[in-house]
């Protein structure tokens, strides 16, 4: 919980946009927001959601639910687990457009799966491709 002085220099630091609180403070190269309390460098989305909110359960992270890194507004953050973070973020399946060798994941080229209680998208360009070269000599 933040005391008063640090709450007032916390909110003096955000900009509220109708939706996301943008943070004017220090950034790190990946967009996440920082702040100095108490002589330790801590995320803003996390000192956010814990005066907000409350404590982050042990074993969860803070996700974006905005997807914009730079936002501390604690209604757009949620305590997940780092494996549900990691399926929801850009880099995940569900998250891409093409495949690695740039095929669309659309039409008559996408096959749905499930995997590991997943929903996984499959190029079937690639499917194809892959199944000539293990018959060819």
């Amino acid at each position: 919980m933040l005391t008063a002085k640090e709450y007032q220099r916390f909110i003096r630091k955000t900009v509220p946009t109708g939706g996301c609180w943008l943070w004017t403070g220090c950034k790190n190269e990946k967009g996440y927001s920082y702040i100095g309390l108490r002589g330790k460098n801590r995320r803003a989305h996390r000192v956010a959601y814990e005066h907000f909110i409350g404590p982050i359960p042990a074993g969860l992270v803070i996700d974006h639910l905005c997807r914009n890194r730079g936002c501390v507004n604690p209604h757009h953050l949620e305590a997940v687990t780092v494996k549900e973070n990691t399926a929801r973020g850009p880099a995940s399946n569900e998250a891409k457009t093409h495949c690695k060798h740039g095929h669309p994941f659309s039409g008559a080229n996408l096959k749905l799966r499930e995997r590991d209680g997943r929903i996984e998208r499959v190029c079937l360009a690639c499917v194809k491709r892959n199944n000539t070269k293990k018959v060819q000599p």
